[in-house]
Formats: C-alpha cells, sequence, structure tokens
C-alpha cells in the first residue's frame, strides 16, 4: 500500500544563468517514511561552487546562448514533425533539428539516491525529456564522459534488474521511440535517446530503486542504464526527465502525486529554490496562483504547452494580434532565453528599447539588444509582464527574470505560425506549477 501523498520540496540553489503507464509487472511504487509530511534533498546550478562542474572549464557565454538555441530549435522540431527512433548502429541525428547543436544546456542538478544501498546520483533535471539515465559501470573512456563521482555499479545494488524485452514495459518503451532493440544476448531491452546534434545515451533500460530523500523511494523505477554516451557533456551522473510522457519521474510516481510538479529558480547563486512533487494543498485554487490551460500536443506527450495572449512593456500592452501567438508556447526548464514568434518579438523589442533609450546599445554577436551600463549608478529596467489564455498575467522578475548579460532574454523563434519557448530565465523566483491531472499551469511570483 502507498502512503497518501505528500508534498517533495528539492532544494534548488541559483545559477548563474542570468520531459508511468505500462503493463501491472513494471509499475513503479513510492514509498514514504510515515508521519514524514515534506522532504528536501539540494538541487544546484550545474556551473555553481556545489556542481559537478568543479573545473574552469565552464562554456562561454556564447556557447551556453548556442546550446539553449540549438536545444530549443531540437524542441520545436520535434513538437512539430515528431520523433524518429535511433538504431542500434545508426550514428545520424534520429530528431529533426533546424540548427543542430547540443541540446545539452540543463542548468540545474539534483542529487538523489539510486540502489540498494543507495548510491548518491547528481542529475541534470529537464523538463523537456522523458528518460531518467546515469552512466553505469563497466563503461571505458571512448564510451562514457568524464564525471565526478564514481560509476553506478549495478552489479552492487540488491535491487536492480534489466528489464527484459519481451514486457509491456519495453514495448511501451518502443511506442515512445526510444527502444534499441534487445541486448544482453537478446534478452535484456535496449533504449537510445539522441539529441539535436548527435549527442546521446545508449544502454540496458532497467529497474531499480530510487531514493528522492530518506524515507521516500521509488521502487521498480525504470531509468536507462547508460553504457555509451557521446556528445557536450559536463560532469554529472546523468538525467532525470521530468516530461509528460510514460518514461519521466513525473509520470512514474503519478499514482501518488497526480502528475503534479512545481519549481522555482532563484535569480542569484546564494538564493534557495526548490523542485517539488505533487501540487500544493488545495491547488485547484492555490492562493497566489495564475491560471492558464495547459496544452499538450497530439502523438508528443513530452511538452507542457500554454498560450499567451498578449505582452505588455513597463504597463503598455503591446499592439500584438492574437494569431501572432496561435503556434502556442513551450514552457522549458533547460532553454535559457525566451523565442517569441516574429511579430511578437519586433514588438517587444521596440518597445523595450524605447523605454531603455537613455543607455548605449552594445553590439553583441549573440542576442540582439544589449546595453552598456558602464557608468551608471542606477538603472531602471521596465516590467515585462505576460498575458495568458483565461487572463492570466504574470510579471516576470525585473531585473533577473528580462535581462541577460545585460541583453534582452528574448530572441526572434520564428513566424507566427510556429511554436515559441518560455526559457528559465523569464521563469526567474517564480514559482510554475505543472499540473497535469487538472490540465493547468500556474505561476505564483516571489516563490524563491
Amino acid at each position: 500500500m502507498v502512503s497518501p501523498p505528500v508534498l517533495l520540496l528539492f532544494i534548488l540553489c541559483s545559477c548563474y544563468y542570468i520531459a508511468h503507464g505500462g503493463d501491472d509487472e513494471h509499475r513503479s511504487s513510492v514509498t514514504l517514511e510515515p508521519r514524514r509530511a515534506t522532504v528536501s534533498v539540494p538541487l544546484v546550478h550545474r556551473h555553481g561552487p556545489r556542481g559537478p562542474s568543479r573545473n574552469s572549464d565552464k562554456p562561454s557565454f556564447t556557447e551556453r546562448l548556442r546550446r539553449s538555441r540549438a536545444r530549443a530549435n531540437y524542441m520545436m522540431s520535434r513538437a512539430s514533425h515528431g520523433m524518429v527512433s535511433a538504431r542500434e548502429d545508426d550514428a545520424n541525428v534520429s530528431i529533426p533539428t533546424h540548427l543542430g547543436g547540443s541540446v545539452d544546456s540543463l542548468e540545474y542538478v539534483v542529487t538523489v539516491g539510486l540502489g540498494t544501498p543507495a548510491v548518491p546520483q547528481v542529475l541534470l533535471m529537464d523538463t523537456g525529456s522523458d528518460v531518467s539515465w546515469v552512466q553505469c559501470a563497466p563503461c571505458n573512456s571512448t564510451r562514457c564522459y568524464p564525471q565526478n563521482d564514481p560509476l553506478f555499479d549495478p552489479t552492487k545494488s540488491s535491487t536492480y534488474a534489466p528489464i527484459a524485452c519481451d514486457t509491456g514495459a519495453c514495448r511501451k518503451l518502443a511506442g515512445d521511440h526510444y527502444q534499441n532493440g534487445c541486448t544482453g544476448g537478446g534478452t535484456q531491452c535496449g533504449y537510445a535517446v539522441e539529441y539535436g546534434d548527435g549527442s546521446k545515451t545508449r544502454g540496458v533500460y532497467s529497474d531499480e530503486t530510487l531514493t528522492l530523500a530518506p524515507g521516500v523511494t521509488v521502487k521498480d523505477f525504470h531509468f536507462g542504464c547508460g553504457r555509451d554516451q557521446r556528445g557536450d557533456n559536463d560532469r554529472y551522473d546523468g538525467l532525470v526527465g521530468l516530461g509528460g510522457a510514460p518514461e519521466s519521474l513525473v509520470v512514474q510516481t503519478s499514482s501518488v502525486y497526480g502528475g503534479a510538479f512545481s519549481y522555482c529558480l532563484p535569480a542569484r547563486n546564494s538564493e534557495a529554490g526548490f523542485l517539488a512533487l505533487g501540487a500544493p494543498p488545495g491547488a485547484a485554487n492555490a492562493t497566489g496562483f495564475a491560471f492558464t490551460p495547459m496544452k499538450r500536443l497530439p502523438g508528443v506527450a513530452t511538452f507542457y504547452m500554454v498560450t499567451l495572449a498578449g505582452i505588455s512593456v513597463g504597463g503598455e500592452e503591446l499592439d500584438v494580434p492574437p494569431s501572432a501567438f496561435r503556434g502556442g508556447m513551450i514552457i522549458d526548464s533547460g532553454t535559457v532565453v525566451t523565442g517569441l514568434p516574429h511579430t511578437a518579438y519586433n514588438a517587444l523589442q521596440a518597445a523595450f528599447r524605447k523605454a531603455m533609450a537613455a543607455y548605449p546599445l552594445r553590439p553583441n554577436g549573440d542576442l540582439d539588444t544589449c546595453y552598456n551600463f558602464t557608468g551608471y549608478s542606477n538603472v531602471t529596467v521596465p516590467k515585462v509582464a505576460f498575458t495568458f489564455s483565461g487572463g492570466a498575467t504574470v510579471d516576470l522578475d525585473v531585473p533577473s527574470g528580462v535581462l541577460l548579460e545585460d541583453c534582452l532574454a528574448f530572441h526572434e523563434s520564428g513566424p507566427d505560425v510556429g511554436l515559441g519557448i518560455i526559457g528559465n530565465v523569464n521563469q526567474r523566483t517564480l514559482e510554475v506549477l505543472y499540473d497535469a491531472g487538472r490540465g493547468k499551469v500556474g505561476f505564483r511570483a516571489g516563490a524563491c
């Protein structure tokens, strides 16, 4: 029996930066410590002082934006065209993308325990993917990238089990285009996830006990035991997928937490935020939240979408017709800057530049509205607000939710008929609640 749902809180340190069903035989179950109301584990920025990248080789600002834009293009391509399965011996990019580059743009990591006894694993948090995975031993340097922690060794866990090919869990994986045939002499279920530039993870789809916090475990958690990782990676141990497909942690634990989760991304590295599994008490009418309907794409369960209805700058609504937002907006924790359709972006850029006319523009090859604030003791940045379908209006944090390295944290995503993406800069200090069970997304200001 599963104990009553509780709210799981994952403490998150900020950053620089200014995506289960199946048969009963493979259904995950959650075990909760009696009388435990809340639990927490550290979650930090991947390049922060407590993150996995402890060397000085952090990506440049240009490289961070390149990865973010590549990730955004991959997501929009997948949302528009679906995803193509990766094959065992196929090195080609299997997910359509327009610009290529890396989708390894995720900025926050959580430390959880995997196996019995539990071994700490530092995992990237990703709302834009579903399959969770870690690097597993044995794996040589040509197949696995260097990480700070020892590779997870499944032979040392009493609860590890590879998922067999002839099971509902493996067939479901194939149906979601992540299956990679059979391994281990034709008996074990193989998985493969390949991202926008060909960076990928492949290995054995497996069952294990996942410890989210002391006394809170997910038994029979489906994850990838990675034996072949390629591409641009830092020194983290793997990834935890929070998308909307059956393979994600969110869906695997939905019998307890209702498929709901939220997070708050803090504005500065010295501040704390959180990732929470489960909706806040009374979430249907939670005080302080502004709600808008959640949209889903037919055939692509991973992404969480909303519809923008308007944007204002300095309290003045932009003259943008509703048709400019008809493609919808994906909300993503890993994309950095927000991509707006052509008409909306041009209107925002013009209004923002007008409001900031007192400050000199400076050239920047990455973003097109950047300022030189040298010599200014005080800088006034106009408030930017989003209005969503249903009337929810959300003020972005100023300046951390609007500016990135003194640049407007937006770019043009493409024509008005296409998708846009709300990046993590715009989400700073907001609690963003993804409540798939109730079909809504909520925003609460000043949450961290």
